[in-house]
């Protein structure tokens, strides 16, 4: 009997190693990806960032990491090391342009980890294997906020036919990204409105509320009757509806906080590209070096429509999301632009990264101008008439 009970235990002792090894090697095992955001879930930006990363990583059953505050500095470098080294990451991503130099120090030091990149524009020439830049054809989601700002403007000028059709638009820097964000969305309401103009105040910074609030509230003393931004804080929305003008924000509905003057956001949705990317490492696969989403991949969206758009919103902009994806719409069709009174045939665009900022790729071909599709990061860098700077900011 004694012997039997001691095989038995000894049994029991042997299942039980295995069952606590097999969860050991489970969590062990277990996808880790560290991400790095510029601010926290305060700014409109790292909250859209913030929340595609919890909901792909629960859906993918991977741990997220994460590290807000990061300034584009050392200290992204400082922090990718850290989700590496004491956290043990395998993925590790940041939000912020600025990130991108930092983010590829860590990754020319780290080459068994991938480093993936929003917004950035060197990946496609560093020669990193683990290295990748993403973005989306956001461009297309600011025309079509475009095209709801253009009808608001045409029923306020019905209404009220002493209304100047000028809008007004707060950017954080004058780089391509905010110049193409702010050009497609003034292309999406001169499509209705072909006449109206726009001004453009920059802050200097992603997130400011104060300056942001400011420069709205400088453009509307101006005579602009509509605001739109690429800029991260509540500032220029609050403005508005303190002002009762109408405001497209971006990345995310302010319709809750300004229900009067919201008409509607756009936003790139990162959920397809975080699960992406995370389905690559775990295949063993390789991520795109630059990878572009875009409407027909849920990249690129509208928010719910606010309470006080124009009548007959939301069947123009299904037409226009057709045409889009159909090829019919091209936001930056030459014929719909001029610069300095000309139409453009040609235009050589800083695609390849280098410091002297030179000017590369042809970007024109058969009258449209081609975002998105030698690089996943903005490159549209043309003034175009009808949109006037008041300001520069460069950081």
């Amino acid at each position: 009997m004694k012997k039997i009970l001691a095989l038995l235990l000894a049994l029991v002792m042997i299942l039980g190693m295995t069952a606590c090894g097999a969860q050991n090697n489970d969590g062990a095992d277990k996808m880790k990806v560290g991400f790095i955001f510029l601010h926290d879930e305060n700014s409109t930006y790292d909250k859209n960032f913030i929340t595609a990363a919890v909901e792909a990583c629960n859906e993918m059953g991977v741990t997220m990491v994460q590290k807000t505050q990061i300034p584009e500095s050392n200290e992204c470098y400082e922090a990718a090391k850290e989700l590496i080294e004491v956290e043990d990451c395998d993925i590790i991503f940041a939000d912020s342009f600025g990130h991108e130099s930092f983010l590829m120090k860590a990754a020319q030091e780290y080459p068994d980890v991938q480093f993936c990149h929003a917004t950035g524009t060197q990946a496609h020439t560093a020669g990193l294997a683990n290295f990748h830049n993403a973005f989306a054809s956001i461009y297309e989601g600011r025309y079509m906020a475009g095209v709801v700002a253009g009808l608001k403007l045409k029923e306020m000028m019905d209404a009220d036919k002493t209304i100047v059709p000028k809008m007004g638009y707060v950017g954080a820097f004058t780089f391509a990204e905010v110049i193409s964000g702010y050009t497609s969305f003034y292309l999406g309401a001169k499509s209705i409105v072909p006449e109206v103009t726009m001004d453009v105040k920059f802050t200097g910074s992603w997130y400011d509320e104060e300056k942001e609030k400011q420069a709205a509230q400088a453009l509307i003393d101006g005579g602009c009757v509509l605001i739109s931004q690429h800029a991260d804080s509540m500032g220029a929305p609050t403005a508005c509806e303190n002002a009762k003008v109408p405001n497209v924000s971006y990345n995310g509905s302010t319709a809750a906080a300004c229900p009067e003057t919201f008409l509607v956001s756009s936003r790139i949705n990162w959920v397809p590209y975080f699960k992406y990317m995370i389905t690559q490492v775990k295949n063993g696969e390789a991520i795109a070096t630059d990878w572009t989403g875009t409407i027909e991949t849920g990249s690129v969206m509208l928010t719910e429509l606010g309470k006080n758009v124009a009548a007959g919103t939301a069947d123009k902009l299904a037409a226009v999301e057709a045409g889009l994806k159909d090829g019919s719409i091209n936001v930056f069709d030459t014929a719909n632009w001029t610069k300095d009174g000309k139409k453009l045939t040609s235009y050589m665009a800083d695609v390849d990264f280098d410091t002297d900022y030179a000017k590369d790729t042809e970007a024109i071909e058969n009258g449209v101008f081609y975002e998105s599709k030698h690089r996943s990061g903005p490159y549209f860098d043309i003034e175009i008439d009808g949109i006037t700077l008041l300001d520069r900011n460069y950081g």
